[in-house]
């Protein structure tokens, strides 16, 4: 998984004196700046502009910066989805949700959309949105005839890589955490907004996740120091403008001064769940069955009819209330009940993605649901009348039901042991 090259069209001869009579004379460049920093390594030289991500400054600066040196190469912290996802607003026409349903990335798919969610609002209170000086920088290049270089990892790797990192109960409160912040309205005063113009916003919030999760460290801010590194020396060109984050200039800085290379193939390896967490997954289900064999072993078929019959019920209940309270489709509703306590003794897959694949079926998303469905996640009536966020409830909230059946059902089943 090597960095996207995008190579930048051609432009007229009138075109491009247009565009070099707005570049400043060399003198006039911002290279004493704070948030630009220069390294050489040997004959090449590397130009970091630091940003906020949430900034018209930075992308004014990135513009700036690029215009006046006029680099053989321009690195941006993006990878090739994100790169798509900011370049093209009405990305969402072409999602493939029965797609994400089958390769079990829902859960992925909705952390990312909190996160664009939140970022967007706080962008709203500043007048631009997330990312804008990343795009600024590609377009840049793209008039100046310069290549481009997106040197970042795959964002779905980075999240996956996150989330394998995580115990279960973290990644409950994380998930729990993200949704409550899509329905917040940031209030931000002048003074925390200005603080914000000078801040890379995304850094600062995985600086904060790092804190409040430390094995979400590594991952997020670590990891990705050495892989965007990394992928920057390997690119050619004697001088190169690298765009990152503020919070990345000084690690960066440090490994490209050392020419320090790593290994990035393990970095962009999804880990397998541990072995530990398998067994107890297929441990579960073997200990429910194993009850209820031994019940009926021991007090007869109709004892053991009874609390397979409870089975039944603690778990296709709660989750059939679910799908109800999410205004599920009748026919997501049914298959809530049937699904939970099958799904519930095996961990190949879970009653959340059938209910939403099944909703999906009968109520796919409208394409202005998917184009707007950043904006409507920070409104929870919108929740219920947009059909992707809708599909994200039963997803949600089925799977909440046959967690709770799982653990009264279990624990009704071990109590008639005795």
């Amino acid at each position: 998984m090597g960095s996207k090259l995008l190579v930048p069209v051609r432009r007229s001869p009138q075109e491009m004196s247009t565009i070099e009579a707005r570049i400043p004379p060399a003198d006039d460049r911002p290279r004493d700046r704070a948030d630009v920093r220069s390294v050489r390594v040997g004959d090449r030289e590397f130009v970091i502009v630091g940003t906020a991500h949430i900034s018209r400054e930075s992308a004014d600066l990135v513009r700036e910066v690029i215009e006046s040196e006029r680099p053989d190469l321009v690195c941006i912290e993006l990878d090739e989805g994100r790169y798509h996802a900011l370049s093209q607003p009405q990305r969402f026409e072409s999602l493939d949700l029965r797609e994400i349903l089958r390769h079990r990335q829902l859960a992925t798919l909705i952390m990312n959309l909190t996160l664009s969610a939140y970022q967007k609002q706080l962008g709203m209170k500043l007048g631009v949105m997330p990312g804008t000086e990343l795009l600024e920088a590609a377009e840049t290049a793209r008039e100046l005839g310069i290549p481009v270089s997106l040197v970042d990892r795959d964002v779905r790797v980075t999240l996956r890589r996150a989330w394998r990192a995580m115990p279960w109960w973290q990644k409950f409160t994380l998930f729990s955490s993200l949704l409550a912040s899509a329905f917040e309205q940031p209030t931000l005063d002048e003074e925390e907004l200005r603080e914000l113009r000078d801040q890379d916003v995304v850094t600062r919030l995985m600086s904060e996740l790092g804190e409040a999760f430390p094995s979400l460290k590594s991952v997020l801010i670590d990891e990705r120091d050495e892989y965007l590194s990394h992928k920057t020396l390997e690119t050619e060109g004697e001088r190169v403008v690298v765009v990152v984050g503020a919070g990345h200039v000084d690690g960066m800085r440090r490994a490209i001064e050392a020419n320090q290379r790593v290994d990035v193939e393990p970095l962009e390896v999804i880990p397998p769940a541990s072995r530990l967490w398998k067994m107890a997954g297929w441990g579960i289900p073997v200990l429910i069955l194993g009850m209820i064999g031994w019940i009926g072993y021991r007090q007869g078929l109709a004892a053991a009819g009874e609390n397979l019959l409870f089975w039944v019920l603690a778990n296709g209940v709660p989750s059939m209330i679910g799908a109800i309270v999410a205004g599920a489709h009748p026919a997501t509703i049914v298959t809530a009940f049937a699904a939970a306590p099958l799904t519930s003794l095996t961990p190949v897959i879970g009653v959340g993605y059938v209910t939403a694949f099944v909703q999906t079926y009968f109520r796919p998303p409208l394409v202005r649901e998917l184009q707007r469905v950043a904006s409507d996640m920070t409104s929870p009536r919108t929740w219920w009348s947009n059909r992707l966020l809708r599909v994200f409830l039963v997803f949600i909230l089925t799977t909440i039901g046959s967690l709770i059946g799982t653990w009264v059902g279990g624990i009704e089943i071990f109590t008639n042991l005795f």
